[in-house]
């Protein structure tokens, strides 16, 4: 280590005295603290705090939303329009979903779902914590309710649905044309208005329409998609068992091609009432005969627009129709029909319905509710294995006879007028008949209607 020389002191008495300190070194000059730094290191500083703060708040916030609710049991809830977070959180605290309404506002505003909450009808699980009931306002996965449409109904049995359902809110602009609807399920919400149900309807048509009428064989005696609709909805009128249509189908496809008559029963119906769709009595034997531009016992060929709005099914029957020479179809008493290639055979098929109906029927007892839009039951049974002989005049009754079609009547046949009877060798002459509709053994009128399960007939009883 250097030491600085030692100096001698030149006399004795400046050796005794102290040697003086060395200097102090000149201070070091300091430099003055820019504001702007303190202020930023004052302010990260604050911040640092803060966010451990808030870590710590998040942490607790996100430890209560994830805890299961206070719900004891399934609720569900109605977030009325134009509710804010502050109104939904107030009202969910009211109804016993959650217990600390701040934490649920924190959390939608940490997660960003306060911008994203919807009105609606919700389902709530019991137990549902905060963060579920938060995911599903802010998913909007309310509460879905279906509503079903059988086959077979009138555009304005449909619309008289859709008004009836207290769930669907407005007004249908324009009751949709026969035969544009599509029957199936269909799933809304609360509050959906039913003029969006109905534009579901015709697009889900337009759409099964289109693809059955690509499936057609080039022998189809239909010309165009609305001919195929057409008679559809006659062939979903006649039955409404799944196994019988491609041979209904086929029944009167055949007759097409014969250039036969038609005649079918809810074709006089839909004449006589439109989109009303039932008469809700008896076919009069007037009305058989009488001139409608729906009535195929009087025109050829088909009508000039559908009956009703056939199903998806009824519309491939007519597409893949059973390849038979059948003609004639009649009721078999047991929910189905029985087939016939030739009249013969279809008058004895109608001479064992007849018998059948007569065992089933009380002596003085009315017609039943079978006989809603058809030709009433014969009170006898009919033996008879020819056509119908000549008919002539009887003042004494006003019952008539009319003859077998493919669901009550021979094509062809002579019809007779009101106040004749016809005599062919067998008294108390019949009247004309087919299935039952319109009473509470038709299936369109149940409501509980499924699409998605196999139609149910019921049995015939007297």
């Amino acid at each position: 280590m250097n030491q600085s020389p030692r100096v001698a002191p030149k006399s004795p008495s400046e050796a005794l005295k102290p040697v003086a300190p060395p200097a102090p070194p000149p201070k070091a000059r300091r430099r003055r603290r820019s504001p702007f730094i303190a202020m930023m290191s004052g302010l990260f500083t604050a911040l640092l705090v803060l966010a451990g703060v808030v870590g710590a708040g998040i942490a607790v916030i996100g430890s209560q939303s994830k805890a299961p609710g206070p719900l004891a049991s399934d609720r569900v809830l109605i977030i009325p329009k134009e509710s804010g977070l502050t109104e939904i959180s107030d009202l969910l605290l009211r109804e016993g979903l959650i217990e600390h309404p701040w934490a649920f506002r924190v959390s939608a505003l940490v997660t960003g779902n306060w911008t994203k909450l919807k009105a609606g009808e919700y389902l709530f699980k019991a137990r549902a914590s905060q963060q579920e009931i938060l995911d599903i306002i802010a998913e909007g996965k309310a509460v879905e309710h279906s509503i079903t449409v059988p086959e077979g109904l009138t555009s304005e049995q449909i619309i008289a649905r859709l008004k009836d359902n207290e769930l669907l809110t407005g007004d249908v602009i324009q009751v949709p044309r026969e035969g544009s609807i599509l029957p199936d399920t269909y799933k809304f919400q609360r509050g959906s208005t039913r003029q969006a149900i109905v534009d579901r309807m015709t697009r889900d048509q337009r759409i099964a329409l289109n693809a059955i009428w690509t499936k057609r064989p080039a022998d189809l005696p239909i010309k165009t998609p609305q001919e195929l609709v057409i008679l559809a909805s006659i062939v979903e009128k006649e039955t409404g068992r799944a196994d019988e249509r491609p041979r209904v189908a086929g029944v009167f496809i055949n007759r097409l091609n014969r250039k036969m008559k038609l005649q079918s029963d809810p074709t006089i119906v839909y004449g006589l009432v439109g989109g009303k769709g039932t008469l809700g009595r008896s076919i009069q034997r007037n009305e058989i005969t009488q001139a409608t531009p729906y009535n195929t016992y009087v025109i050829d060929g088909l009508p000039p627009g559908p009956i009703a709005n056939p199903g998806r099914a009824a519309m491939e029957a007519v597409v893949n129709h059973s390849r038979t020479k059948e003609l004639y179809f009649v009721a078999d008493g047991s929910g189905g029909h029985a087939f016939a290639e030739t009249l013969d055979q279809h008058n004895r098929n109608v001479g064992r319905w007849r018998q059948l109906e007569a065992g089933r029927r009380e002596p003085g007892k009315p017609p039943s509710e079978s006989s809603v839009d058809k030709v009433e039951p014969p009170p006898a049974p009919d033996t008879r294995t020819e056509a119908p002989g000549p008919q002539r005049a009887n003042t004494d009754t006003d019952d008539v006879e009319t003859f077998p079609t493919p669901g009550s009547r021979r094509a062809g046949a002579p019809v007779a007028q009101p106040g004749a009877n016809v005599q062919a060798g067998v008294t108390g002459r019949a009247r004309a008949f087919d299935a039952s509709e319109g009473t509470p053994r038709d299936p369109l009128l149940n409501k509980s209607f499924d699409l998605n399960s196999p139609k149910q007939v019921p049995s015939l009883r007297p």
